[in-house]
């Protein structure tokens, strides 16, 4: 990973923190990690938890955040979530889900796509 690549993904989730607390999400724990990987921002909103995963490009044609999104990918992310919950022990029933936010940024604008619930867990 270049230190452009890691600069651009850390502004990506400073904007997707700014873009939850503007819609009333209480951030937990911005990139909370242990041996297995990574979750982006832990949230909680209306008593549900929610682990986002932030993907940040610059702007391309016919590509889209979304695209790095594969299913290894989803099922680390549900993995992750789960191993959040039982290591801070919290039942695996506690409400939670798994959203994505996607930013694209060119020279002039900044575009945020939020996809809630975006993976049903399959555990």
């Amino acid at each position: 990973m270049t230190n452009n690549t890691k600069q651009l993904g850390d502004w990506g989730e400073n904007k997707a923190v700014e873009f939850l607390r503007g819609k009333k999400y209480k951030i937990i724990e911005q990139n909370w990690q242990n041996k297995w990987g990574e979750i982006d921002i832990i949230a909680k909103k209306k008593g549900v938890l929610i682990f986002v995963e932030v993907k940040t490009i610059k702007k391309q044609l016919n590509f889209s955040p979304f695209d790095q999104i594969n299913q290894k990918k989803q099922k680390q992310l549900m993995k992750m979530a789960q191993i959040y919950l039982s290591s801070n022990k919290l039942s695996l029933e506690t409400p939670h889900q798994i959203d994505i936010i996607a930013i694209e940024r060119t020279s002039s604008e900044t575009n945020i796509t939020h996809l809630k619930n975006a993976l049903e867990d399959i555990f």
